[in-house]
């Protein structure tokens, strides 16, 4: 008999819903910034989420795999994977929240453009900008981090309700049900195929003896 599930297939769609929407909308511009070089000429550099909070990939994985834990595991596991995602949900939150309160940083925004700016010599991805560049403005760009947001959201709401509502387990059978059940199934496959040379191994490995039940049957 299976258990019941409680809330914990729904706090996993959820869950995953959030670890998709945090690994796709992190692909997407957050901050746009105009700099001026003296000697490139100025232009304006995007930066996306993923670059601006780089736990969000990390957390969109763990989310991932958090997903699978609550289809998985027993009811102590569910409610342990599901406070873990909840929290790490809620804390990955934070950098869109913040970013769409006080807006964008200028210097983070500098420090992101402009790093690997020695690339040619450490074989890091080249820079957008130099390191002599100057922001002159910077721009959130609302929609992705938004849907970041909500993607935390819903994270966070599978999260609780696995741990407020993770179901029963299926009770345990023994081995001596186990053997049971093995037993009744090598009998159905005798009735079913008794010229079966698999089944006929598998009733003697179950000390049952495939002539007495053909003859029976």
């Amino acid at each position: 008999m299976s258990g019941n599930k409680g809330l914990s297939r729904l706090g996993a769609a959820l869950t995953g819903a959030g670890a998709a929407a945090l690994w796709a909308f992190s692909r997407g511009t957050w901050v746009s910034a105009v700099y001026e070089d003296t000697l490139a000429g100025g232009g304006t550099a995007m930066i996306s989420g993923a670059e601006w909070s780089a736990e969000l990939t990390a957390v969109a994985l763990l989310l991932l795999v958090g997903t699978i834990g609550l289809l998985s595991l027993r009811r102590v596991g569910r409610r342990i994977v599901g406070a873990v995602s909840a929290l790490a949900a809620l804390g990955a939150a934070v950098s869109p929240a913040t970013l769409l309160l006080r807006g964008a940083d200028p210097e983070r925004a500098h420090a992101i453009l402009s790093s690997g700016s020695d690339g040619s010599a450490t074989g890091a991805t080249t820079a957008a900008i130099s390191e002599w560049a100057d922001i002159t403005a910077v721009d959130t760009a609302n929609l992705f981090p938004v849907l970041t947001l909500l993607g935390c959201l819903l994270a966070v709401v599978g999260g609780v309700c696995a741990v407020a509502r993770p179901g029963e387990d299926a009770p345990k059978m023994n081995k001596y049900e186990k053997e049971a059940v093995r037993r009744e199934h090598i009998r159905e496959d005798l009735d079913a195929r008794p010229d079966s040379g698999r089944v006929m191994w598998d009733a003697l490995d179950a000390d049952i003896d495939p002539t007495e039940d053909a003859s029976r049957g």
